[in-house]
């Protein structure tokens, strides 16, 4: 239909185009979400400004979550999919499009000798374009963006289960290497004072130079053991400062002392609990879902598509548009509605390959996440036994040090006496280093199990505590 219409007229009829429903044929589009704010700097990680002086495990872990770069990257990818879902949503509203050009004719068009339109035509044109109906694509779209969005969140979950643990590893890691370096002090101190006794019972002629050549050995070596363990003490202080994004020889004291509290939890509550809470399960639920989309948009060839559109034109001789010699007053400024409708119902199968290509995804993603699931259930398995076996080298290993501290403190009172050798004495002390060895290592992997079990049921506990 051409009519003229004075220009109010004109924009009552296209904003009514604008607040009409915007798919007849759809299912209501829920509602836009909030505008998303941007971050208020943007580029490169940088350290955080105050670093700190001591932190213990929960700190630590508060501290890496908030600066490590893994869980910034996974926070920019959240809030990209947050604008990904609004531009989905956009697609539901009218698109506004204007159009201005100008038509040259290589001769001034003529009717019976006399001019009868004009040699240069300049147009303007607005058009409001509304889908109607796409075959549920936009409906579709809209939703495996709400999907996505709710899947980078499950990812952002995971990157910080998967920071936690590993902050938790090395920061016990670091309290075992506090623990092997006090050892080896005190293993340095022994050594020292036995080789002094040997010595002063060598020069009076009771003992013989090779007794005071075997605790100088005994001495060097234990010397070697704690350099080496220094150097373990300052390489976990290392990652750790890596992993709370400090710089490397930042100085902070990570305190803190491994500790033994039971674990209570039996393998059924265990894996319950990780069914319901581990993110990557939680992925792979979302993965299914947005593969079930994929196939619908893929499908959406299927039916026809319907359209609405609204175009005002205005013409003239000149770039103002406002005269022209020949047009009248009608063919100058008019508008036209409309509706469109086109379905492609042949393709030599290329909508159903693409539609049956879908569907098998959506069965390969259903395959991963029983996958998921069963390589879940066998982690949470695999570190409930290790914290149990660690649980009981624990009670084991304390043992071992009373007993041995016992023996060295009875080897080293029969050699002052005279009545026990000095072999007896540097015997005593290995096992008294070697058992306190046990113990840290002991006590190290039943917390480290106990941070990987609670990360494999995909629960925070940055301080480690027992739930």
């Amino acid at each position: 239909m051409i009519r003229k219409t004075p220009f109010r007229t004109l924009a009552a009829l296209a904003l009514t185009l604008c607040l009409a429903a915007p798919a007849l044929a759809q299912d209501a589009a829920p509602a836009a979400p909030a505008p998303v704010t941007p971050p208020a700097t943007a580029g490169a990680v940088q350290p955080p400004q105050g670093l700190p002086s001591a932190l213990d495990l929960k700190q630590a872990v508060e501290f890496g979550l908030a600066n490590n770069p893994t869980i910034v990257s996974a926070r920019a990818q959240l809030l990209g999919s947050e604008y990904d879902q609004n531009s989905a949503l956009a697609d539901f509203l009218p698109t506004a499009t204007a159009n201005y050009g100008v038509l040259n004719y290589d001769r001034q068009p003529k009717s019976g000798g006399v001019n009868s339109a004009d040699q240069t035509v300049w147009t303007g044109q607005l058009n409001l374009h509304q889908p109607v109906f796409t075959g549920f694509q936009l409906l579709s779209s809209y939703q495996k963006a709400k999907l996505a969005k709710e899947q980078n969140q499950a990812k952002m979950t995971q990157a910080e289960l998967s920071l936690i643990g590993a902050i938790q590893t090395n920061y016990l890691a670091h309290l075992k290497a506090k623990m092997d370096v006090k050892s080896a002090q005190d293993s340095v101190e022994r050594l020292k004072s036995q080789l002094k006794v040997t010595t002063a019972f060598y020069e009076v002629g009771l003992k013989p130079k090779l007794d005071v050549l075997q605790a100088e050995v005994d001495e060097a070596e234990a010397e070697q053991d704690l350099l080496t363990a220094q150097n373990s003490l300052d390489t976990t202080r290392a990652k750790l400062n890596s992993l709370l994004n400090l710089p490397l020889e930042a100085p902070v004291t990570y305190v803190g002392e491994l500790t033994y509290t039971p674990f209570g939890l039996e393998l059924s509550e265990c894996l319950n609990r990780a069914y319901k809470a581990r993110p990557d399960i939680q992925v792979g639920v979302k993965s299914v879902a947005i593969a079930e989309k994929e196939q619908t948009i893929a499908g959406s060839s299927f039916y026809p598509q319907v359209s609405a559109d609204y175009n005002y034109y205005k013409k003239g001789d000149s770039a103002s548009l406002n005269d022209s010699k020949y047009l009248s007053n009608s063919a100058k400024e008019y508008w036209t509605v409309g509706a469109n409708a086109s379905w492609t119902f042949f393709q030599w199968g290329s909508t159903y390959n693409k539609y049956k290509s879908g569907g098998e995804n959506v069965n390969k993603m259903r395959a991963d996440l029983e996958n998921t699931k069963l390589g879940a259930g066998f982690e949470v398995k695999q570190y409930l036994l290790n914290q149990r076996e660690a649980a009981d080298r624990i009670t084991v290993a304390r043992k071992s040090v009373e007993a041995a501290r016992e023996s060295y403190r009875m080897a080293l009172a029969r050699y002052q006496a005279q009545v026990g050798t000095n072999t007896d004495v540097l015997d005593a002390q290995a096992k008294v280093s070697s058992s306190e060895a046990s113990l840290s290592q002991a006590l190290s992997d039943y917390q480290t199990a106990l941070s990987n079990l609670y990360v494999a049921m995909g629960e925070k506990n940055p301080p480690l505590d027992i739930r």
